[in-house]
C-alpha cells in the first residue's frame, strides 16, 4: 500500500530544536521495508507533503526489512513553512497519513572505505548509513559536525554505535568544518556521502570540481527547500501538451503553481536534488538552480527541474 495512516507512539526532545518522532500502525503490524537513505512523506493538514528521513540505529536486519515502527528526526525551522511546526506539535496518539518509503539517497555498493559527513539535522539519513555499514562490517568513517554538542541530536546512540569510526566536530571549539580539507585528504577514491546545510553542500560541490573528482564520487542530499532570491521576476510557463499557460510569481516555484492549479507533475524532494521532476524545455531559457544537472546540461538548456529552477526568459514552453 502506497499511502496509509500511522499513529504517533513516542516523541522525544533530542535537542532544543530537534524532536525524534516514532510512528507505527495502530495495531503494530509490520510496515514496508526500507534501506539506508530512505524517507517517508508526511501529509500536512493543508494537503501538502513533507519528506523526512528514516532513522535506524539497530544492527538487527529486521529493523528495516520488517519494521514495526518508523523513526524520524525533525528540526523546528524558524521561520517554518508549516511542516516542522506541524511535526513538532504532534502528540502520542495522533494519527498522520504517510506515503511508503522512497529513496533518492541510497548507499551504493563499494569496495572502498566509505566516508560519511553529516551536518546538523542532516545526520538522519547518514546515521542510518552508518548503521548499515556497521551491520555489514564494511569499513567506514563517520564525521558528525554541528555548532555545539548540545545541538547534536542522537549523539549518545551515535557514539555507542560507531565507536572509533566516529569523529565529532563542533564549530564552537574547532571553527567551521573544513569540507575541502577533508575531501583533499581522500586520496584513494573513497566515496563521500554528505547531508547537511546548503553552504556545506555547495562547498563540497565546488571542492569536487576543483579536486577533479569523478562523477558520482560525491553523493549528497539537501534538506533546504527553494526560497525566493532577490531580483526574481514573474514569467509564464506553457504546457506544450495542453496549451495551458500559467504565471509563475517571484515567490512560488513552477511546481507549486502547477500543483495549486490541479496539475499532477511527477515530483519528490522539492529541493532540486532527486531529478524526479525533470522536464524537457521546448522554448525559453531556464534559470537552473538544481543539484542534478551537469554544467554541460545546464548550458544546453534542454531540461530543467521545475521544483527549484526558474526562467531567464519571459516565457518557457515545457514538455508537459
Amino acid at each position: 500500500m502506497d499511502q496509509f495512516d500511522l499513529q504517533v507512539t513516542d516523541v522525544v526532545a533530542e535537542t532544543a530544536l530537534i524532536r525524534a518522532i516514532k510512528l507505527a500502525r495502530p495495531h503494530g503490524e509490520p510496515l514496508p521495508s526500507w534501506e539506508a537513505g530512505a524517507h517517508i512523506k508526511v501529509r500536512l493538514p493543508d494537503g501538502n507533503e513533507r519528506s523526512y528521513s528514516l532513522i535506524n540505529t539497530s544492527l538487527d536486519p529486521a529493523a528495516t526489512t520488517r519494521p514495526h515502527a518508523y523513526r524520524l528526526g525533525v528540526r523546528l525551522e524558524q521561520p517554518s513553512q508549516g511542516g516542522s511546526q506541524f511535526m513538532h506539535a504532534l502528540k502520542v496518539g495522533d494519527i498522520v497519513q504517510v506515503k511508503a518509503p522512497g529513496n533518492n539517497f541510497p548507499l551504493e555498493p563499494s569496495s572502498k572505505p566509505v566516508v560519511l559527513l553529516a551536518g546538523g539535522i542532516g545526520v538522519t539519513p547518514v546515521l542510518s548509513m552508518a548503521t548499515a555499514l556497521a551491520a555489514g562490517k564494511r569499513p567506514y568513517r563517520f564525521i558528525y559536525a554541528g555548532r555545539s554538542r548540545d545541538q547534536l541530536a542522537f549523539l549518545g546512540e551515535i557514539e555507542a554505535l560507531n565507536g572509533e569510526h566516529l569523529k565529532i566536530h563542533t564549530d564552537d571549539t574547532s571553527g567551521i568544518f573544513d569540507v575541502k580539507g577533508l575531501m583533499a585528504s581522500l586520496t584513494d577514491d573513497e566515496p563521500l556521502y554528505l547531508c547537511g546545510p546548503k553552504p556545506m553542500i555547495d562547498a563540497a560541490i565546488q571542492s569536487a570540481k576543483s579536486l577533479g573528482w569523478t562523477e558520482g564520487r560525491l553523493r549528497f542530499e539537501i534538506f533546504a527547500t527553494a526560497k525566493p532570491v532577490a531580483g526574481d521576476q514573474s514569467f509564464e510557463v506553457v504546457l506544450n501538451n495542453s496549451g495551458k499557460t500559467f504565471k509563475i510569481p517571484p515567490d512560488k516555484t513552477i511546481l507549486a503553481v502547477l500543483i495549486d492549479a490541479g496539475e499532477d507533475p511527477m515530483h519528490d524532494c522539492q529541493r532540486g536534488d532527486c531529478g524526479i521532476c525533470q522536464v524537457g524545455v521546448i522554448e525559453g531559457t531556464p534559470d537552473h538552480r538544481d543539484y542534478i544537472l551537469t554544467d554541460a546540461e545546464k548550458a544546453a538548456g534542454k531540461v530543467m527541474q521545475i521544483c527549484v529552477s526558474r526562467s531567464k526568459s519571459p516565457r518557457l514552453v515545457l514538455d508537459l
